[in-house]
C-alpha cells in the first residue's frame, strides 16, 4: 500500500510498504479515506523528537471497514468509523477510569499509545490506504454511512476532542472569560470547545493573520502577541483583572513575545500573567521530555523555567496531558450530526495522499493559509 513516511527532518516521501493484516482476533482493517496531517507531526517532521526514519505519520483516522478478526463483535465490513488517536485496551485501570490517553496496556512500559507517533507503541500511523486497529470493538466509533460530514467528522480523532480537552482540563463553564494561546488547528478547536461550552469572551493569541482570521471567524477576539504583551492586551479588554480561565494550545515550540526565537515556557508564564488569581489553565499543548532542538540544555531535556512563584501566590490550578479523546468523541459527534457543531471550518486543504510532502512544507512554514489539511488516500473524496 501507499504510505506517508518519515524519511529525516523535514522530508517526508510517499513508499510502498507491507499491507497490514490482521494480528488478534480483536483487530479490524480499515480502508482509510480520511486522515489529517496533525501539528503534533510537524514535531516529528523537524527533527524535535527521537523518530527514527521509516516511521508511518498519521494519527487522525476515518475510513470504512473492510476485514474484522473472529473475536469483533460490534463492527461488520461496510461500517464506516473514526479513532481516537490514543490506542488503548478498554479494561485496564486507566481505561476503566476513562483516562485512554495513559492505557496500561497497549505500550509495555509506557502511559499511552498511538498511530503513528514516536515512542507511542508499535502502531503504523494512517497516512496510508489500510490501517490496523488494535482492541476495534473499544477503539473504533461508529458514523452514519456515506461521506457526509467526513471532515467534520476526521477531527473527531484529536484536534476538536484536544481542544474541548484543554477547555475541560481549565474547567470553562459559561459566561466566562477564556484565553487560548495559539491559533493552530488545535488552538481554533479550543476557543471554539470554549464558545460552545457558553464562554462570554474568548480570546485569540497567534501572530499568523491568517489563523487570527479564523479565530476572528467563529467570534473570538484576535490578539497578536507581536504587537505587545499579550497579557497586557488582554487585561486592557478586562478591566484589568484578566481571564477566568486560559488554554495552553501552542506547548514546548513557543515564540518569544517578538517572534525571534523559541521560548518554551513564555506560554506557560504568560498565562499565569493572563489569568485572574484563582483562575484555571488547561494545558494540552504538547510537552516532551526529551527536544533534541530545544534551545538551551534544560529544554533539551524537558525541564522549562516557569514561574511557579507567581502561580502559587495567585492561587492557580493547572491541568495537563493529553486528551482522553473516547470521554468526548461520541457526544461531539452527535453534536455535529445535529448541526450544532461544525468544526471543519478549520480545514484550509483537502488533498489526494501523494500531495503530502509539500502539505507538510506549507503547513510546517505557514504559508499559503495552510491551517489544517485532510488527505484522502485512494482520492474518492478529494476536493
Amino acid at each position: 500500500m501507499k504510505a506517508v513516511v518519515y524519511e529525516k527532518p523535514f522530508s517526508v516521501t510517499i513508499r510502498d510498504v507491507d499491507d497490514p493484516r490482521i494480528q488478534h482476533p480483536n483487530d479490524v482493517l480499515v480502508r482509510v479515506t480520511s486522515t489529517a496531517i496533525c501539528g503534533s507531526d510537524l514535531h516529528m517532521y523537524e527533527g524535535r523528537t527521537a523518530a527514527e526514519a521509516g516511521i508511518v505519520f498519521g494519527h487522525e483516522n476515518l475510513g470504512i471497514v473492510e476485514e474484522t478478526g473472529s473475536g469483533v463483535t460490534s463492527l461488520s465490513e461496510g461500517d464506516r468509523v473514526v479513532m481516537p488517536f490514543n490506542v488503548a485496551c478498554g479494561f485496564c485501570k486507566n481505561c476503566l477510569a476513562g483516562k485512554t490517553g495513559f492505557c496500561l496496556t497497549v505500550n509495555p512500559g509506557f502511559a499511552g499509545g498511538a498511530y503513528g507517533y514516536v515512542a507511542m507503541g508499535p502502531y503504523k500511523g494512517g497516512q496510508a490506504e489500510l490501517l490496523r486497529v488494535p482492541f476495534a470493538d473499544f477503539n473504533c466509533l461508529k458514523l452514519p454511512p456515506g461521506n457526509e460530514f467526513e471532515t467534520d467528522f476526521v477531527l473527531l480523532a484529536d484536534i476538536f476532542p484536544t481542544g474541548y480537552h484543554g477547555c475541560e482540563l481549565a474547567r470553562v463553564s459559561p459566561g466566562e472569560s477564556v484565553a487560548v494561546f495559539g491559533a493552530g488547528p488545535v488552538g481554533l478547536m479550543a476557543a471554539y470547545s470554549a464558545l460552545l461550552r457558553g464562554a462570554a469572551k474568548v480570546f485569540s493569541v497567534d501572530r499568523v493573520p491568517e489563523r487570527l482570521a479564523k479565530a476572528e471567524q467563529i467570534g473570538a477576539i484576535p490578539i497578536d502577541f507581536t504587537q505587545g504583551d499579550p497579557a497586557e492586551q488582554i487585561k486592557a479588554q478586562t478591566r484589568g483583572e484578566g481571564t477566568d480561565k486560559g488554554v495552553d494550545a501552542v506547548g514546548y515550540q513557543a515564540q518569544s513575545h517578538d517572534a525571534s526565537h523559541e521560548e518554551p515556557a513564555v506560554v506557560l508564564n504568560t498565562l499565569v500573567e493572563t489569568v485572574r488569581p484563582t483562575g484555571m489553565l488547561g494545558v494540552p499543548g504538547l510537552y516532551v521530555p526529551s527536544d533534541p532542538g530545544g534551545p538551551d540544555e534544560h529544554a533539551k531535556h524537558g525541564q522549562l523555567l516557569v514561574s511557579i512563584g507567581r502561580m502559587f501566590e495567585n492561587g492557580q490550578q493547572m491541568g495537563t496531558g493529553q486528551c482522553n479523546v473516547k470521554q468526548y468523541n461520541r457526544q461531539l459527534r452527535d453534536l455535529i450530526i445535529a448541526g450544532r457543531a461544525k468544526p471543519s471550518f478549520v480545514v484550509s486543504h483537502e488533498l489526494p495522499l501523494e500531495d503530502a510532502p509539500g502539505a507538510y512544507e506549507k503547513f510546517d512554514q505557514r504559508i499559503e493559509g495552510y491551517t489544517k489539511v485532510v488527505l484522502h488516500p485512494g482520492h474518492a473524496l478529494a476536493a
